[in-house]
């Protein structure tokens, strides 16, 4: 059976163009941006080559797998997902990876875009780390501490609460094989190929920049969301 918590916060996280699927082949998103908005924190040749070669890839190799019979061609992406610990390593993989990273392009906004936190979101962020200062410090060494590549989540647990956690590869807390379960609401991507061109292996500083370009706006509104789940 499936867990209808997690299959209806895969399904509210993302717009549902995000993940256009015919006859079981889907297709990449596109950009809700240009390459270079997210400059200088994000250079326009890391996001060419993240969205355009490695999403890319994650969604050709999904496509593969389930047209291998990997998975059946009419689920959609949330159901891949919450379920990723019931299908191969290239449903769980590629699925994750399409899911992550449609979340993520929509998680970050140029300057004109990002908004401030909701006083929702920033009431949640004081009582559940202090402030927001201490939140940010909390998330950056999650990812830091993150070994090897994977992604760091802000997200809300079964408790309406607010918690970081972190998954390896590209796993998510909406899967069943996920430590710590939950509704994202923020998420960084932490493997390499999302920050080496500009910051080498100089991760903690990719993750402190990174803050210049979240979309608090997108943030705040998966927030409320999620307590509505």
């Amino acid at each position: 059976m499936l867990h209808r918590t997690l299959l209806t916060a895969a399904a509210i996280a993302l717009p549902a163009a995000a993940f256009a699927q015919d006859a079981g082949t889907f297709t990449l998103p596109d950009l809700p941006y240009a390459a270079d908005a997210l400059e200088p924190a994000i250079s326009a040749q890391t996001m060419e080559l993240h969205h355009g070669k490695h999403h890319q890839t994650y969604v050709d190799n999904l496509n593969k797998a389930i047209a291998a019979g990997d998975a059946p061609a009419d689920l959609p992406i949330e159901d891949l997902v919450a379920r990723a610990g019931t299908f191969t390593p290239a449903i769980r993989n590629n699925a994750g990876g399409h899911w992550n990273h449609s979340f993520f392009w929509e998680s970050m906004a140029p300057a004109d875009g990002r908004g401030e936190m909701s006083a929702e979101l920033t009431q949640a962020i004081d009582t559940a780390f202090g402030s927001a200062d201490e939140f940010k410090a909390a998330f950056e060494k999650a990812g830091a501490d993150r070994f090897g590549s994977g992604w760091v989540w802000l997200i809300v647990n079964d408790q309406d609460q607010l918690e970081i956690t972190s998954t390896p590869n590209q796993d998510n807390p909406l899967m069943d094989v996920a430590e710590t379960q939950g509704t994202p609401i923020l998420g960084n991507d932490v493997w390499e190929h999302a920050y080496y061109l500009t910051y080498n292996n100089r991760r903690a500083e990719y993750l402190s920049t990174w803050w210049e370009v979240v979309n608090w706006t997108k943030v705040s509104e998966r927030y409320d969301e999620a307590l509505a789940e």
